[in-house]
């Protein structure tokens, strides 16, 4: 029989026990008996939270209990954005509520890599472990505010070494080891760290990658660092000897054990951590997260919307440098087991993912369109292939879940799964638009605007939209958004990032639709940014790294969906002479961008024009250019008088009618 795939289409609806015994449920049972609010529906709930932000964010506080060491004077001292400042007064401390459950023999961390069979970390050994490191930090002279990287796998020692970074109030930051050597530079130069921590290497496909040359080069590019940790992770013993001041980590285990763990109270808006932007615009933007922000809004996140349980295990694929990474680790809060797997998702096959939630007893699976995508297509039948009776929740996101993923998931996965696609931004380090365990799943759609997300779509003018297409906006403050970013004194970069279309009003960049039934469905990027499988990249980095490359003057990158699926990435090169785009040049571009950028980022084509189209004020048309050969004309795409060399556009008007095979 055939099953009629179409957007809209119910495919779930929880059942009544799974809402009573939802976390939502609790929280809004906790509203009548001790806020005297009584709400009929998520839809209720969600209006009244982003109303009356300071009830809903003071509720969020009190219903979790945080741990204050000094009280708060108010909820939000100013409401505009950007510059809210939310409860100032209070001192918090962001590791102090990953460890305020006794649970010593649980597991806090089930592992596994393509090096590494699965194992497990108790919280009594987190715990043990994150007190020797936090004790090497502040022995390494690391004082609140300082900065902490690492260029690590995504391992249990990179979350120990997180949480003892934060523990004593340094500022943290990461990046996975695929990522290419300027890449790096780019972003932990920007912050000037004092203390890093790397693997000598890391497995990717059943290939090893050696990485302590990079290690190396970073330790002589970034001259505020102090001390290096190594983590073994392809050898037992790596060779460190041409490194400066570098510790091993099991020796400094051993040295620090023993240490009791201490909690160092910092204001709410200290700084927990830097992510970066993509870099479409120049170098990656350097996003500060504070501790009481995240701390609050994870609890949301993982609690409510997500419904972590202290007896669920919960993963995420994901690498360091995502900042789903840092999601992942946030279900410590809810008191849950937070599953890791490092390698490729695909390697030997599609079927590795599935057998480590069936080993690892996964509850909630986490993974992004593209891997489902792929699972369907490569007709991987789970509920038949694995035991997934543990098995209650899918969390997509990183792009667009298709229609058909959705029906995949209920026809070869479990038909009584609850499956919540969500998208957000490492902007805010969260979902704004996701899932409430009390709304059914509609094909397509994501379920609900998040509890205390005021998310609209909005047309140019500033005008809100009901299912019709429109910019993704935020019109209230959350307390995740940046407290600021990183060498931005005056704050214009923060501004000119979101507030420069509607100003006092959140633009994220992605086109949204919200349907009458308040659910979400989400249309791409509005920008120029790349995601080519889940990481994203912005067009400066690849054209920074094509520096390497003395033929090439000048280049163009876009990615262009073809379906909701599969994407082409054609690059556009200026060249020093039309001949000189050989097959030698063409492999030196595709190694300059594999090296420095990664291997997802190397694109299907390279075309020689000779001259790319720019503004009067000399900027790239990336958006109008992606948009005509999306099939958009010409003058809907671009506004002609603004360019200096308009004649230009006719190539790429032309390339368009090639890729589609037109002779118009």
């Amino acid at each position: 029989m055939t099953v009629e795939r179409i957007e809209g289409k119910l495919l779930w609806e929880p059942p009544q026990p799974f809402k009573n015994d939802s976390n939502m449920k609790k929280f809004m049972l906790w509203l009548e008996e001790n806020r005297g609010l009584t709400f009929q529906s998520y839809d209720q709930l969600w209006e009244w939270s982003v109303t009356d932000i300071k009830g809903f964010w003071s509720a969020v506080w009190h219903f979790y209990k945080i741990q204050a060491h000094t009280p708060y004077d108010q909820v939000l001292a100013d409401r505009k954005m950007p510059g809210a400042k939310w409860f100032p007064g209070a001192t918090l401390n962001y590791v102090e509520h990953v460890f305020r459950k006794e649970q010593s023999e649980k597991a806090a961390i089930i592992y596994e890599t393509e090096v590494r069979p699965q194992g497990e970390i108790t919280w009594g050994k987190l715990n043990k472990q994150t007190a020797a490191v936090a004790a090497y930090l502040k022995t390494a002279g690391v004082n609140p505010g300082d900065r902490v990287v690492a260029y690590a796998s995504n391992i249990h020692e990179t979350v120990t070494a997180f949480l003892a970074c934060a523990s004593i109030g340094a500022v943290w930051s990461s990046c996975a080891p695929e990522f290419g050597i300027m890449s790096v530079i780019d972003r932990f130069k920007q912050i000037e760290p004092k203390v890093l921590f790397a693997v000598d290497g890391y497995r990717y496909g059943g290939k090893d990658y050696d990485r302590l040359e990079v290690v190396k080069k970073l330790q002589e590019e970034l001259p505020s660092i102090q001390d290096t940790v190594i983590i073994p992770y392809l050898q037992e013993k790596p060779p460190v000897d041409s490194l400066q001041n570098t510790t091993l980590w099991n020796d400094l285990l051993e040295k620090y054990q023993n240490q009791p763990l201490t909690y160092e109270p910092v204001p709410f808006d200290h700084p927990l951590w830097i992510l970066y932007s993509s870099g479409t615009t120049g170098k990656p933007k350097a996003i500060v997260q504070s501790q009481g922000g995240i701390l609050l809004e994870q609890l949301k996140l993982g609690g409510l919307q997500n419904d972590l349980k202290e007896e669920d295990r919960f993963f995420w694929y994901t690498t360091t440098g995502w900042m789903m990474w840092n999601v992942v680790v946030s279900g410590l809060l809810a008191g849950s087991t937070i599953l890791l797997y490092d390698g490729n998702p695909g390697y030997p096959n599609y079927e590795t993912l599935w057998k480590f939630a069936e080993r690892s007893k996964m509850t909630v699976f986490g993974t992004s369109a593209s891997f489902l995508t792929a699972c369907m297509k490569a007709g991987i039948k789970p509920k038949e292939q694995f035991n997934l009776t543990h098995l209650r929740s899918i969390g997509s996101t990183g792009s667009p879940l298709p229609v058909s993923g959705f029906h995949w998931v209920y026809e070869q996965v479990k038909e009584d799964i609850w499956l919540f696609s969500t998208s957000g931004g490492t902007d805010l380090c969260t979902a704004f638009i996701g899932g409430s365990p009390l709304l059914p799943v509609h094909a397509g759609e994501l379920q609900a605007r998040a509890l205390g997300a005021a998310v609209k779509a909005y047309n140019h003018r500033g005008e809100e939209l009901n299912d019709e297409i429109g910019e993704l906006v935020i019109t209230e403050p959350m307390p995740s958004m940046p407290i600021y970013f990183w060498n931005d004194k005056d704050g214009e970069r923060y501004k000119d990032s979101y507030f420069d279309v509607y100003p006092g009003i959140w633009r994220h960049g992605d086109f949204i639709k919200i349907t009458s039934r308040g659910s979400g469905i989400i249309y791409g990027r509005s920008d120029a940014t790349i995601n080519r499988g889940g990481i994203r990249m912005g067009t400066s980095e690849i054209y920074s790294a094509l520096e390497a490359v003395p033929e090439v003057i000048d280049s163009l990158v876009v990615d262009i969906p073809i379906t909701s699926e599969q994407s082409y990435m054609p690059l556009f090169v200026v060249l020093k002479e039309e001949d000189n785009l050989t097959d030698d040049v063409r492999t030196r571009i595709n190694q300059a961008i594999r090296q420095n950028c990664s291997p997802r980022h190397v694109p299907n084509e390279i075309f020689y024009v000779e001259e790319l189209p720019k503004t009067l004020n000399g900027k790239k048309l990336e958006v109008p250019i992606k948009k005509i050969l999306m099939g958009t004309a010409v003058e809907q795409a671009v506004n002609i008088g603004s360019l200096i060399n308009p004649n230009t556009l006719e190539y790429f008007i032309e390339f368009h009618k090639k890729m589609n095979g037109s002779n118009e």
